[in-house]
């Protein structure tokens, strides 16, 4: 249709115009109004059309009653407001009115339905009017194909609210999932393989729909999802189309840092980011990838979405946090936060991630979930050996963030279990690094963190790097050396036994038979004597152990009463700082007297205090705070910050 003019030319039914094109089913209707003059004005939209009364008003109840209800009986003019579908709706409507031929397909037919339903083109103004035109075509060709309903149901963005009035909406989004339905079990079965081998059936089928569906406003992807799950598609598939959802309607985001200063998404990321986690939250654990999770969690960080959402998908994170790895935790904080990672999100993260295994043993009657009846390490526990190697690896790369609270780092350690680290070089590395970066904690809040060592469990390099490192408070380095000395204890303690029985016994029966041999004469005495003597230097070591495990006890008495002088001469480089290195100089001693076992025993600790001593090295760094070199950083070679 065209804009009303002055102009006799722009009159879209003029007679130049259907010569040249027929537009009329009806010879007389086309002759008839191409010699008469347009007698009312229709503005839609701001667009004017220049029409004929009587088509209208013979097709349209809300214009005849527009007319018949006006008290102009001249009536030249009238407006159309909120007209679905706009001026373009419109000149299709009039174009029928007119009889003028045009096809009804699946762009326009979503307009041609609204529109109708707004100019009430119902069969009681004519047979075979616009609604039940439209309702034909909807139902004859567009529900029974899957690809038009799509089509149909992109088309209604826009139209709102006539239709939903309409049930447009709903038509094909019922559509949409039984047609899927039907596709996806057609497709399985056409491509339903056996497994020779196994004996198991596979299906192989791809859902084409998957991507289209991503064309789709959020609320109507929502409702089709629903309706899918209702009609018995499969999870996978709607897991997949979820995540192809996510990744183009999220895909303009990109994420902000601490210390960019951008403008805020808009509220249409919002709610797709919250209705995306609604969909998730009643499908499968297994129908989307962990990272995908952690992406959304990280969107929902960034389009500041309610918190229930983002507990939601933490929720799901924790249920398999022992397969995250440690990119994933690295989440960066918000712009109202010091800090550089959002260690409160990785905190209720492990929690739900323990109350799930705290879930497990209650059910499968296994204490701490350290071993099954069979005697085979059960899975809750080899899930938590995974995830305290993970969060040993995390704290070591948000200890470098000066602007960590010493009350958040504590709290992600005292979090874990005991029983989640079977060793602590890991954890006492990440506490030496967060001493370095933060020089400035006090002599108890030093005390405090280095508590959570446990050094029955540090290795022998991790205990020979802690006995050196200055950065330690002094009771750690004794507690260190203590159990290093206790280690010691139990190993001479096992080799005891041992060689005795080599010396009374295993040596005996040969001794009495070459004395018998020789005849007395003594000679094979010297056979026995060497090792006498080694047992003998054994139970003197043992001796000197038990005695100065005695003088540092009384030593660590001694220093705890003069804590308070000690305090004062450390901080002006006096008084406790000479005591302390006193004090490690006599216990360092001790430890050199030990180790200086006689015999073949001597050589072999010699030779293990040279081979420890040279692997050292491995133990200093810059103080781990380079982040890029964390992957350098594996679990069986672990260093720790240099002095």
């Amino acid at each position: 249709m065209g804009l009303a003019s002055d102009s006799p030319a722009s009159f879209p039914f003029s007679a130049a115009k259907l010569a040249a094109s027929p537009r009329f089913c009806n010879p007389i209707s086309r002759r008839i109004f191409s010699d008469v003059a347009g007698d009312l004005t229709v503005s839609v939209d701001g667009q004017s059309f220049l029409l004929h009364k009587f088509p209208l008003v013979s097709r349209c109840g809300r214009i005849r009653r527009m007319v018949a209800e006006s008290k102009d009986p001249d009536l030249s003019k009238l407006e159309l407001v909120n007209a679905p579908g706009g001026a373009l709706a419109f000149e299709l409507a009039a174009k029928f009115c007119y009889g003028s031929n045009f096809e009804i397909n699946t762009v326009n037919v979503a307009h041609l339905r609204c529109i109708a339903e707004y100019l009430e083109m119902t069969e009681e103004y004519q047979e075979e009017n616009l609604i039940v035109r439209t309702e034909t075509y909807l139902n004859e060709i567009v529900v029974k194909n899957l690809d038009k309903s799509l089509e149909v149901l992109c088309a209604c963005d826009g139209l709102d609210p006539t239709v939903e009035d309409v049930g447009l909406v709903d038509m094909c989004v019922d559509a949409i999932a039984i047609n899927a339905s039907k596709e996806q079990l057609v497709s399985g079965l056409a491509h339903l393989e056996c497994d020779v081998g196994s004996g198991k059936l596979r299906m192989h089928c791809q859902d084409w729909w998957v991507e289209d569906l991503s064309a789709l406003r959020i609320d109507y992807y929502q409702r089709v999802i629903i309706a899918m799950r209702r009609t018995g598609v499969r999870p996978e598939s709607i897991g997949t189309s979820i995540v192809h959802y996510a990744q183009t309607a999220l895909k303009g985001i990109e994420r902000r840092h601490v210390w960019d200063s951008g403008p805020l998404v808009g509220d249409n990321q919002r709610v797709i980011v919250e209705t995306l986690i609604d969909l998730l939250a009643t499908e499968k654990i297994t129908s989307v990838t962990l990272s995908f999770l952690f992406g959304m969690l990280r969107m929902a960080i960034e389009v500041d979405a309610g918190l229930d959402y983002r507990i939601e998908v933490e929720k799901r994170i924790g249920l398999q946090l022992e397969m995250a790895s440690l990119d994933d935790l690295l989440i960066p904080a918000t712009q109202t936060s010091d800090s550089m990672f959002d260690v409160d999100t990785v905190h209720r993260i492990l929690v739900n991630f323990l109350q799930r295994i705290e879930e497990d043993d209650s059910g499968n009657l296994s204490p701490c979930g350290y071993e099954s009846d069979d005697g085979l390490k059960s899975p809750s526990h080899s899930s938590v050996l995974k995830v305290g190697r993970l969060m040993d690896g995390y704290l070591a790369e948000i200890a470098p963030d000066p602007y960590l609270k010493l009350q958040k780092f504590m709290a992600l350690i005292e979090l874990l279990p005991d029983y989640a680290r079977i060793v602590d070089d890991g954890l006492y590395r990440a506490i030496d690094i967060y001493l370095k970066a933060h020089p400035s904690l006090t002599e108890s809040e030093c005390k405090k963190v280095c508590k959570l060592i446990d050094c029955q469990k540090l290795s022998q390099d991790a205990s020979s790097h802690a006995a050196q490192n200055d950065r330690l408070p002094i009771q750690t380095v004794v507690r260190v050396l203590y159990f290093e000395q206790l280690r010691l204890k139990s190993t001479v303690s096992s080799t005891t036994p041992h060689t005795t029985s080599l010396g009374g016994d295993g040596c005996g029966g040969s001794l009495s038979q070459r004395m018998m041999m020789t005849g007395g004469s003594g000679v094979a005495s010297s056979c026995v004597s060497p090792q006498r003597d080694n047992y003998a230097s054994l139970r003197r070591e043992n001796r000197e152990l038990k005695l100065e495990i005695a003088r540092m006890r009384v030593r660590l008495t001694e220093l705890e009463r003069e804590q308070g002088v000690m305090r004062q001469g450390m901080r002006d480089g006096r008084g406790g700082g000479e005591h302390g290195r006193a004090l490690l100089a006599s216990i360092s001693r001790g430890i050199g007297r030990i180790a200086m076992l006689g015999g073949a025993q001597g050589g072999a600790e010699r030779r293990k205090t040279k081979k420890s001593s040279h692997s050292q090295s491995q133990w200093s760094s810059d103080g781990g705070g380079k982040m890029s070199n964390r992957r350098r950083h594996k679990a069986s070679s672990v260093t720790y910050a240099a002095s």
